[in-house]
């Protein structure tokens, strides 16, 4: 049997995720270890340890995070600096959760996905920032609904169920309807992993998880820093809010 030219090879090869699309990963990472811990504190009598190897992958994931952050050789910033610092502090929470009970250890990693959700805005930032000649373009099909809910998803939000016949979504503030799921799921964007969310009452089935696929992580990439609409614009062009105590100078006057 002929094998196909070496060079052939190249086009079937992915390219490797970029650092933003690395910490969306990670935070779907989080999110599934606390559904499953969660899962695991209503279950009868499980076994204490059964979150340790999750919670030491995890671990090694975000400081695997790190480096590709370094890797980037971004020049130092105040953001750049907060951010990798914070990642430091999720690592250090999943690798202390290994030898906690699980409902101690679930305690830790609780606000992990919003988390890693926050740095990989603040990294595309201020990656743009540096190197917007290089910044991936903004997905088109994306309006300011999808943009919202695809990173209320990877933030952990967004569960789906359906009751007679009917399907519905959770999700916290903004509220993510089902027509937007279905939109995000038909552009290959989002998807249900049945039955591995807690359920919303006690003695009720388990719900189904919306996450974001490959391309969805990409896709959120692309946007996640970016002004809601409009063209693109150099760095430095779109305004910074302001802090909170300029804000309330600037209203009192």
């Amino acid at each position: 049997m002929t094998e196909p030219p070496a060079e052939s090879l190249l086009f079937d090869v992915a390219p490797p995720p970029t650092p933003v699309e690395r910490l969306l990963h990670l935070a779907d990472q989080y999110t599934q270890h606390n559904d499953a811990l969660d899962l695991l504190l209503r279950a009868t009598d499980p076994p204490s340890d059964a979150h340790s190897a999750s919670a030491q992958h995890l671990a090694t994931d975000t400081q695997s995070a790190i480096k590709a952050i370094h890797g980037e050789r971004l020049y130092e910033s105040v953001e750049l600096t907060e951010t990798v610092t914070r990642l430091k502090q999720l690592a250090f929470l999943a690798r202390a959760s290994v030898d906690l009970d699980a409902r101690a250890a679930r305690e830790l990693t609780t606000l992990a996905p919003e988390a890693a959700v926050g740095c990989a805005v603040t990294l595309a930032g201020e990656t743009r920032r540096r190197r917007w000649a290089a910044a991936p373009a903004p997905d088109e099909r994306l309006n300011a609904v999808h943009r919202t809910a695809l990173a209320e998803i990877a933030c952990g939000h967004i569960v789906a169920s359906s009751s007679l016949g009917r399907e519905f979504t959770r999700s916290r503030e903004p509220k993510v309807l089902m027509s937007t799921l279905r939109s995000l799921e038909t552009k290959g964007l989002a998807e249900r992993t049945a039955r591995s969310a807690p359920a919303a009452y006690v003695g009720g089935p388990p719900l189904d998880r919306v996450r974001l696929t490959s391309a969805g992580v990409t896709a959120l990439a692309s946007v996640i820093d970016a002004p809601p609409a409009g063209p693109r614009t150099a760095p430095g062009t779109t305004p910074r809010p302001l802090p909170a105590t300029a804000q309330a100078t600037t209203r009192s006057r």
